[in-house]
């Protein structure tokens, strides 16, 4: 018997246990629209964490710049390119900007998103521009990215895209209807490309996250308060907290880092046949 196999062979396992608990993503491109702020930018700092260029797309450039230099101090690379989702022209535009300074797309995360048009925050019910430009943000836009990436992914014949829906797509709700109606269509739109694409070796999933403290929900918190009687008197944050008290099994509320968490699982070798499914993080919110 030979003493020293057995420690080399620890070793091993435990590097290569280690390896995949760091969910190495090192050498590989991501791109996250919505990348600036909020869920998007908790996303993109948790793939730079794991070692991948991360091109950052937001109309917002000063928080995409922002974002990006964060990116940049972890990971060492990154980029930003102002994108309006909506416009198709803008998106075929990322896809080649990204190609051309961090190289070919492996990671696409279609994070960009609103909960309505201009002034829906004082409204207590959705316009007609409520419901045409949340779609063609919310739904539209998903399906350009993910239209302009299409052949980088194919192509190479490998990728993973998520898609971030949520649990106001799981069922329909009296305030924001149009809102609940996009992020259905998220959760279709996600199956749909996972059954064309998956003969590439390119998974496509949706995230759906729960409660999640944000300047967004705040204002819908605002809303709840003016349309919901059970909510009538409160603040945007009470709401919040009562919706976490009555609705999350866990009592306590998600968070941007929760989802950039499950994005990670969903874009590594561990998922690699994982497709079609859209996962909630909301503390047990929706249980199916």
């Amino acid at each position: 018997m030979q003493p020293s196999i057995i420690p080399t062979r620890i070793q091993s396992m435990a590097a290569a246990f280690l390896a995949r608990e760091q969910m190495n993503f090192k050498g590989q491109v991501a791109v996250v629209t919505g990348g600036a702020t909020g869920i998007g930018r908790a996303i993109a700092l948790k793939l730079a964490d794991k070692g991948a260029a991360v091109m950052i797309a937001d109309i917002n450039e000063e928080a995409a710049e922002a974002t990006a230099a964060e990116v940049h101090e972890i990971s060492g690379n990154s980029a930003i390119f102002l994108t309006d989702v909506t416009d198709a022209a803008a998106c075929d535009g990322l896809a080649a900007a990204t190609f051309d300074s961090l190289g070919a797309v492996d990671i696409l995360v279609n994070n960009a998103g609103i909960a309505g048009s201009s002034g829906w925050q004082s409204r207590s019910f959705s316009t007609e521009e409520d419901w045409k430009r949340t779609y063609q943000v919310n739904v539209i836009g998903m399906a350009n990215v993910t239209l302009a990436f299409k052949p980088q992914m194919t192509r190479r014949r490998s990728g993973r895209i998520v898609n971030l829906a949520s649990i106001a797509g799981r069922e329909g709700r009296p305030s924001l209807p149009h809102y609940s109606a996009s992020k259905a269509a998220v959760i279709s739109l996600t199956q749909s490309t996972a059954l064309e694409l998956a003969r590439f070796n390119i998974t496509v999933n949706a995230i759906c996250p729960g409660l999640l403290w944000t300047p967004m929900w705040e204002q819908v918190g605002r809303r709840y308060a003016n349309d919901i009687p059970a909510y009538k008197g409160m603040n945007a944050r009470e709401v919040f907290d009562t919706m976490i008290a009555d609705r999350i099994p866990m009592k306590k509320e998600q968070t941007p880092e929760d989802v950039a968490d499950t994005l990670a699982f969903l874009v590594s070798d561990d998922a690699k046949n994982i497709t079609g499914q859209a996962l909630n993080v909301d503390g047990g919110f929706f249980m199916r």
